[in-house]
């Protein structure tokens, strides 16, 4: 099928596949029959195709219950805690960085989403949150270098109790940093499979709220903001669309401020919200607010533990001939017979082969015989003639023989230049005879 990329005013590629015939950009592609859920019907064959849209974004409940941490045996509380520590990280580094306030929406959105292919005990977190910080500066068109990401997160953990700061160091750390950074930014790239597209909700708050006539009430319209900026600490943009996310920020500030909205019927049924995923974004929202301050040194601790258990149940995994990898894949068991050497050969099969073979070199021989001899006659005597013309004569004659040659030679130098030093008098007489004649 052919694929036909189309850009928002965002400036954001949306893949849509269309038959063949004429698209919206004037291709031909195709018309023929298609099958819902196996993909396209040309001829007798079926031909599916990959249709990037805004809805791929969300992960199914399957896959949301049980994360990769978890799976590592990582605590529930404590990978909560991070998601919410490298999303703030991410803030602040864009806030030093001043990048707009999309571009580090954008950061945290894709940090919640790695997470979900990958553990924290397997990746580090800041190095995953400098990784989003360069992606999503080049998403938004608001690039920044390498250089300067590592100088900010060097300072965010460096300045806690220091008025004075001390630059990063160009040393050979910094160049595995960087480094580091740009694998890490392929890694996540590769496990979102490409798909980076995030729609915010930023205008969709303020666009709502003129739908309700509410957009001159200041107070109302910056609370929803500021709750919707803290909504990307969590995990609710992996969870329901931008849309839904817009109208539990609207709910939770009305409520807040005690400001009435229209209940006959509802306001939010106008934008295809219901009032339970309202209330569970709200609440997702609001235990923000109620979470323990953990330190992160201790969380680290608890990664580093988990880290360690993974690596010895691996092992012991292998010592135990459990047909597990260390990424977890099944081996395959090699045959005993898999070497071409260890297999039984047919005496018959060898004795047939060995005389083919004689043949062959018999045949060779006798054609290639003549050409050969030609080839060692010509060799040889070109090598005499090296050996008595081309090669150095310094090598085989005596010290006094060899300063007469020496002078001989720097004689012979000597006339060559003042050859050419008279050419050269010619030629400037010629050039000034010329310019005489003029």
């Amino acid at each position: 099928p052919i694929t036909t990329s189309m850009k928002n005013s965002k400036g954001r590629g949306l893949h849509t596949v269309h038959p063949i015939g004429r698209d919206c950009t004037g291709v031909p592609c195709w018309t023929g029959p298609r099958i819902p859920g196996e993909g396209i019907l040309i001829g007798d064959k079926i031909y599916s195709g990959v249709t990037l849209t805004l809805d791929n974004c969300l992960l199914p409940p399957e896959r949301l219950q049980q994360s990769p941490s978890a799976e590592h045996g990582l605590s529930a509380d404590t990978e909560e805690q991070l998601r919410m520590r490298g999303c703030e990280l991410i803030q602040a580094a864009g806030i030093l960085l001043r990048l707009p306030q999309v571009a580090m929406a954008t950061g945290q959105i894709l940090f919640q989403r790695f997470y979900y292919c990958k553990s924290f005990v397997r990746h580090c977190a800041e190095m995953v949150a400098m990784a989003c910080v360069h992606l999503a500066s080049k998403i938004e068109e608001e690039p920044r270098r390498v250089r300067d990401v590592l100088n900010v997160f060097y300072h965010l953990k460096h300045s806690k109790g220091k008025r004075t700061q001390v630059p990063m160091p160009l040393d050979a750390s910094y160049i595995s940093a960087k480094a580091q950074v740009i694998k890490t930014e392929r890694r996540v790239l590769k496990e979102l499979g490409f798909c980076v597209h995030v729609k915010h909700p930023h205008k969709i708050i303020v666009m709502y709220l003129q739908v309700l006539e509410c957009e001159k009430n200041t107070k109302l319209v910056q609370t929803a903001w500021n709750y919707m900026n803290d909504s990307l600490r969590t995990d609710v943009f992996l969870r329901f669309s931008a849309e839904t996310v817009a109208c539990a920020c609207i709910y939770l500030s009305a409520r807040t401020l005690q400001i009435p909205l229209p209940d006959q019927p509802p306001w939010f049924l106008l934008f295809g919200a219901s009032e339970e995923d309202l209330r569970e974004i709200c609440g997702r929202i609001l235990r923000l607010y109620s979470l323990p301050n953990v330190s992160l040194p201790s969380m680290l601790k608890e990664v580093d533990q988990c880290h360690l258990a993974l690596d010895a149940r691996i092992a012991k995994a292998k010592l135990a001939g459990g047909g597990l990898l260390a990424v977890g894949t099944p081996t395959l068991d090699v045959p005993s017979s898999f070497s071409p050497a260890s297999k039984e050969r047919n005496s018959v099969h060898v004795s047939f082969q060995k005389k083919v073979w004689k043949k062959h070199c018999s045949l060779l021989c006798f054609i290639w015989t003549p050409f050969w001899v030609s080839a060692l006659r010509l060799t040889s005597l070109s090598v005499f003639r090296r050996s008595r013309s081309v090669s150095s004569p310094l090598r085989s004659v005596s010290p006094t023989h060899r300063q007469k040659i020496s002078r001989r030679d720097r004689e012979r130098e000597k006339e060559r230049e003042r050859r050419r030093e008279r050419e050269r008098e010619r030629g400037r007489g010629r050039r000034d005879e010329y310019s005489r004649r003029r």
